[in-house]
């Protein structure tokens, strides 16, 4: 998003953060209803556009939209909506994404509220190694021709009992509701997302072995006073890496494992 969006966004994370202080505010709920109408916004084109009118004030934008979700959602939910359609936003497709974005981020912070933040997290970051890795299971997922109800069972069958309740219905959410992305770019948001919830930054980190709890920490110390802010390593195991340590973090890779270096001798001799 750039311009009047991102500005409106900005704008749409305060007020859910403002929201959600209160704690008689079900955040799981909200996010519930918040994903039901990115659903709606999505099939009914001409309301969104209708809605991201910059020739209707943002007065009339509000009230309209309080007329037509009012009766469908929760207080809370129509007040934030309500509040977005005021902004001004570049694109009528930004309003549908920054719902999108909220309403995922309002199930993260009730992991936040019970404490479970970290769990979620890394659970996340496994299921898309898994995604990554399992071909198979990665084409179910994203079968087209296979309906949303299966799909769902599938996924409460793999995660059922074994993931955090957050997790099951954050990924289930983005199976039903891909958007037009991978399902690696939604996990690799929903990361991100999570990530931002505490003010850090997310570090894939690869290595041939495990890392021991001292090693996490001198890296965790390290990359944090590279970066100025804190960092959570998402912890990978690749064989191939041979040796050393590979760091991702966003677009920026750090590479120091033995393959990378072999490789670049090689380069070397071949030229």
């Amino acid at each position: 998003m750039n311009g009047a969006s991102r500005e409106a966004l900005a704008s749409a994370r305060e007020q859910l953060d403002a929201l959600t202080d209160n704690t008689s505010v079900d955040a799981a709920k909200l996010a519930e209803e918040l994903a039901a109408v990115t659903a709606l916004l999505d099939r009914e084109v001409s309301l969104r556009r209708v809605l991201t009118d910059p020739a209707q004030t943002g007065e009339a934008r509000a009230e309209l939209a309080g007329r037509l979700l009012g009766s469908q959602i929760g207080g809370p939910a129509a007040d934030l909506v309500s509040g977005m359609v005021r902004s001004r936003w570049s694109r009528s497709r930004d309003l549908s994404d920054a719902i999108e974005e909220l309403a995922y981020s309002a199930d993260l912070i009730a992991a936040q509220r019970a404490g479970q933040l970290d769990d979620v997290e890394d659970e996340l970051f496994r299921f898309g190694r898994i995604v990554t890795s399992a071909g198979e299971l990665r084409s179910a997922l994203t079968d087209h021709n296979a309906t949303d109800s299966a799909k769902t069972a599938l996924l409460h069958t793999l995660l059922g009992g074994r993931a955090n309740p957050v997790t099951e219905r954050l990924v289930v959410r983005l199976v039903g509701q891909p958007r037009g992305r991978s399902l690696e770019a939604g996990l690799d948001a929903l990361s991100k997302l999570a990530a931002d919830r505490r003010g850090r930054m997310v570090a894939v980190v690869t290595t041939a072995v495990p890392l021991d709890e001292g090693q996490r920490e001198r890296l965790g110390a390290s990359l944090a006073r590279m970066y100025g802010r804190q960092v959570h390593l998402n912890l990978d195991v690749d064989p191939e890496v041979l040796g050393g340590v590979q760091v991702r973090i966003g677009d920026e890779v750090i590479n120091g494992t033995v393959a990378d270096r072999l490789d670049e001798a090689t380069r070397r001799m071949a030229g």
